[in-house]
């Protein structure tokens, strides 16, 4: 089956943290297909502001979102990535969005401090999980019912899997190729993207 990831984007959002995972998918889709030509494509990324008008990530760059809220298709594994969030971290309508489609995917992630809006809905209570390591003390005091984790590249709960800081979410994309395909196909996008991964 070809799963959907929607990617969460926003203005002042860390760069890597939703590139790096858009990349991982869409490297992976292109080394199954040369592999095994004419298979099903396995991942078709997109990614979702709260509008479909250009954000500016951190740094100026522009990005240009495919979908706003009102018109996405209901993604099988939703990422929200990490960035300058204190203007949208209580935002009704951001929060009210990541409940419904956390309702209806396979995988609700984050990378950095993304953790911080899936805190924020609700869909961390009395879990374990993980962000940047300069923001792991904050998340602790801000959500004491969070088994924050140090030292963790990720952290799977099934449902919910969160990320370290910025490379981290690399590194929790492949995990999940490896999870929701199989592994071979993760060490091979890896090695594709020539980036150093362990499967841990």
């Amino acid at each position: 089956m070809t799963r959907k990831i929607g990617i969460f984007i926003y203005d002042q959002v860390e760069v890597l943290d939703f590139a790096g995972p858009f990349e991982v998918y869409v490297t992976a889709s292109r080394v199954k297909l040369k592999k095994m030509p004419g298979a099903e494509v396995p991942f078709e990324v997109f990614t979702v502001a709260a509008q479909k008008k250009t954000v500016t990530a951190r740094g100026g760059l522009m990005v240009t979102p495919t979908y706003g809220f009102g018109g996405h298709p209901m993604p099988d594994v939703v990422i929200i990535p990490g960035g300058v969030i204190d203007g949208i971290e209580s935002d009704p309508a951001i929060l009210d969005w990541l409940k419904s489609v956390d309702r209806n995917s396979e995988i609700t992630a984050s990378v950095c401090t993304g953790a911080f809006l899936l805190a924020k809905a609700g869909l961390l209570d009395d879990m374990p999980a993980t962000t940047h390591w300069e923001d792991q003390a904050d998340l602790k005091a801000m959500y004491p019912g969070i088994h924050v984790l140090k030292g963790k590249r990720w952290v799977d709960n099934g449902k919910v899997v969160t990320a370290g800081g910025i490379s981290a979410g690399i590194s929790m994309s492949l995990h999940l190729v490896a999870r929701l395909e199989d592994e071979g196909l993760a060490v091979a996008t890896a090695r594709q993207m020539e980036f150093d991964w362990n499967p841990e």
